[in-house]
């Protein structure tokens, strides 16, 4: 039998998909296009992750029923087992939660389920090429979310020079502006009381009256709250 070695490289796609209409419609795109290899194509099973490992895919698409079931473990479970596999997630609705727990997961594309044909193959090159897509008004989104978070990222100097636990350096940027233990509890699920002790804990280890000495001297660590 006659090897065929392909010149041209091309693109190694997995579809897993358990909409059935979606996942036909996806094969009969990615067969028509020039520079794609489809891989595999097949609705999530226990055996999935083990299709893909064979396949030698290097971009997995694949719509929500997998992350549904899984909750969200299963694109973590598939990026320990393939190393180098990027992922890209076909959802329904441009929901922030889903989207946030996608990209924690480490897919690195989202996709929503009324992109064009052009929209889900550019998507698939991106992601090759080692770039990240989403929607514009997500993308906006993760840049807000990133803000509002890296106020509560642990600080290498505050750890070492104050010694507050990752809790207690949330904690910090809140006191700030303004809030009570109250409202510090609700923004972050957690008992009042359990604030309460954090706050007391954090004024004993660096050896302040008040609260907002506390911010004050993490201000000093050259942190901004």
């Amino acid at each position: 039998m006659e090897t065929l070695v392909r010149m041209d490289r091309q693109i190694s796609v997995f579809l897993l998909a358990g909409n059935r209409l979606l996942r036909e419609a996806l094969v009969r795109i990615f067969n028509k296009r020039d520079g794609f290899f489809l891989a595999g194509a097949a609705s999530y099973d226990s055996q999935s992750i083990k299709n893909i490992q064979s396949s030698q895919c290097t971009v997995l698409l694949l719509d929500s029923i997998a992350t549904r079931l899984s909750n969200f473990q299963f694109i973590r479970d598939v990026l320990e087992d393939v190393p180098g596999l990027r992922v890209v997630l076909i959802d329904m609705e441009e929901d922030e939660e889903t989207f946030f727990r996608t990209v924690r997961s480490g897919a690195v594309g989202y996709v929503l389920k009324d992109a064009s044909t052009m929209d889900v193959i550019n998507a698939v090159r991106a992601v090759d090429q080692d770039e990240a897509v989403c929607p514009p008004r997500l993308s906006l989104s993760l840049f807000k979310h990133f803000a509002r978070e890296w106020s509560g990222v642990p600080n290498i100097h505050v750890k070492l020079n104050l010694g507050l636990t990752l809790r207690q350096q949330q904690l910090v940027p809140l006191i700030a502006r303004g809030l009570s233990n109250k409202e510090i509890a609700e923004q972050l699920k957690l008992s009042e009381q359990t604030v309460k002790n954090h706050v007391h804990r954090m004024m004993q280890r660096v050896g302040v009256s008040d609260r907002l000495s506390v911010v004050e001297l993490i201000r000093l660590q050259g942190v901004l709250v």
